[in-house]
């Protein structure tokens, strides 16, 4: 191994050794300080995304060790060191899936859905196996100027690119960090970038690839904890559930109370948005009258509620009738839990829900509603 390769493998190592150290870090210490908002009633919302994001990391470490190490002694394009290269590659595609599956705002199929991340893991199972199977059916792994081995490492490379693209720019957009949400596209890229030489042969340049990969390794950590750090601003903003009181007043009308936001006795009035308002009004009489089993609404396709955007616009409504400044803006996760596979609560406590008793009664009168006077019966 020449001099350049020990330096990039040294401080490949090095650099993601210190990011997974630091993440891992501020998730014990967010579990330690905001134990009450992870952990709520017997639902456990414990968001393990950076746990995930740090053992990717330490999967780095293990794989920049084993090229260091075994690239010597095994030769840098034998097959036995080649495959080992591309399972550590493998693992770290299957702990950054694991926690993209917490992103809030990753794509709505991966997005705490269970189902489906155990079927993309199954995928993940499959390409190992795959990989495998090419190496046997095709030892000199290199085909037509194509190392063959390397192609589903990188097919599986491209569908996580995606998912953290997608994840990354929405979350830093969402967050008003519209620079960051850029600068994660582009460091995405990269990282995706670097593992072409793997497949083409022709790419390989040996300076400009390890080049590349050590900038976009090292701006992909810094991107992590920047992630890291709204979290931990976003979770101190969280209102307690015990805090908040939510009244329907009347048709359209809601009175909301939020004391760490500075919110008391806000009256709302939805007006013509009446879609927005029955949607919070059916949370309400959920959480309020429903059994546990019975507080939460499917939304999604198939589901009570057909979009998660509809559970967006009544927050924004809210946001924009009431002219909330940016220090009392509300969240959706300040009003809503996300449950997993599609199912949404309330976060309000019953006993701080008041639903006025003709109201109620004329919304269970109705014949479109004959399913919740069964559940509040």
């Amino acid at each position: 191994m020449n001099e350049l390769s020990q330096f990039y493998y040294l401080a490949h190592i090095f650099i993601s050794l210190v990011g997974g150290i630091l993440l891992l870090a501020i998730y014990y210490n967010i579990r330690l300080r905001f134990q009450h908002i992870l952990v709520e009633e017997d639902q456990r919302r414990v968001d393990h995304g950076l746990l995930f994001l740090s053992l990717a990391l330490f999967i780095w470490v293990l794989a920049g060790s084993w090229s260091l190490i075994f690239s010597a002694s095994l030769g840098a394009e034998s097959l036995a060191f080649q495959l080992g290269t591309y399972v550590f590659s493998i693992i770290n595609n299957m702990f950054l899936l694991l926690a993209i599956y917490y992103f809030h705002d990753a794509p709505s199929f991966i997005y705490k859905n269970q189902q489906n991340v155990k079927i993309i893991i199954c995928i993940i199972v499959v390409v190992s196996l795959i990989t495998l199977l090419i190496s046997w059916l095709y030892p000199s792994s290199s085909l037509y100027g194509i190392n063959v081995i390397a192609l589903p490492d990188v097919l599986l490379s491209a569908f996580l690119s995606y998912l953290l693209v997608v994840s990354l720019y929405r979350t830093f957009m969402h967050r008003g960090l519209v620079s960051v949400a850029l600068i994660s596209v582009l460091v995405v890229a990269l990282i995706f970038m670097s593992q072409l030489p793997q497949v083409f042969i022709s790419l390989d340049f040996l300076l400009g690839d390890h080049l590349i990969k050590l900038i976009a390794k090292t701006s992909l950590i810094f991107l992590f904890l920047v992630l890291a750090t709204t979290w931990v601003i976003q979770l101190a903003n969280t209102p307690k559930q015990n805090e908040m009181q939510l009244s329907f007043v009347d048709w359209s009308l809601i009175k909301l109370s939020i004391p760490s936001k500075n919110i008391n006795d806000l009256l709302v009035d939805f007006g013509s948005k009446t879609t927005q308002y029955r949607n919070l009004l059916k949370f309400g009489i959920r959480r309020k009258l429903a059994n546990y089993e019975h507080q939460c609404i499917e939304v999604g396709l198939g589901g009570e509620i057909r979009n998660q955007t509809y559970i967006t616009r009544i927050i924004d409504n809210i946001n924009e009738i009431a002219d909330l400044g940016m220090e009392q803006r509300l969240d959706r996760k300040d009003l809503f839990t996300f449950i997993g596979d599609g199912q949404y609560r309330l976060r309000i406590l019953s006993e701080h829900i008041t639903i006025e008793e003709a109201l109620l009664n004329e919304f269970l009168a109705s014949p479109d509603h004959e399913d919740y006077a069964q559940l509040c019966s």
